[in-house]
């Protein structure tokens, strides 16, 4: 059984990478004239406004304890693309905030690994480690070109018109199409040696191997 040491050295990653991640959009979207997010209260770092408990809570629980791959996701932070001064070309800014946050929190994570030398705690260093590995993830996951993911809305930023209608028809079956590619073996062809590149990367460039 999951002692509470190891629960908390996963899920206070998790919970800040998805936090972040979300808030991260409202921001974007609020300086660029879309206010849809503070008005419902999401422009927070609190947790709680942005759990979902499918997809933050019982599927990366249910695939954490059957596989050991975390998957999920938060509630979207409501956004009107309409309302942004500049729709087409926002878009692509608050599509991008969201994976961008979780490349810096992975830098942040990186930091915590230097503490957790210094102090010499083992805890620290597991969950530093987690962190950087679930924030890079989920950042290399959504820049998959694929709506509704923050990719596909970076895609369709990008196309002309036409084309960016047409590929948005996608989007009510991006997760179904997502999770088929998971099943395919997206994840370890293509995801995780993207992760585990960036990761020894940034290891080299601090020192750290």
């Amino acid at each position: 059984m999951i002692d509470i040491q190891t629960l908390l050295i996963y899920a206070i990653p998790v919970i800040f990478a998805i936090t972040v991640h979300e808030t991260a959009h409202g921001w974007i979207a609020s300086l660029l004239g879309d206010h849809s997010a503070k008005m419902m209260g999401r422009l927070t770092l609190n947790p709680i406004k942005h759990i979902d408990l499918v997809g933050t809570i019982i599927v990366p629980a249910f695939l954490y304890f059957t596989s050991g791959f975390i998957f999920g996701w938060a509630k979207p932070v409501p956004v009107n693309f309409n309302a942004l001064r500049s729709p087409r070309r926002d878009m692509l800014w608050v599509a991008v905030a969201g994976p961008a946050s979780n490349f810096i929190m992975a830098l942040l994570w990186l930091g915590v690994v230097f503490i957790a030398i210094d102090t010499g705690s083992q805890f620290l260093a597991d969950m530093a480690q987690v962190g950087i590995q679930i924030n890079l993830l989920l950042a290399v996951l959504n820049l998959l070109p694929l709506p509704p993911l923050d990719g596909g809305r970076v895609m369709s930023s990008l196309l002309p018109p036409k084309l960016s209608y047409q590929y948005d028809q996608l989007e009510p079956y991006g997760l179904f199409i997502l999770l088929g590619l998971l099943f395919l073996g997206i994840f370890q062809t293509l995801i995780l040696p993207i992760v585990k590149f960036i990761q020894l990367w940034a290891f080299n460039l601090v020192g750290l191997i």
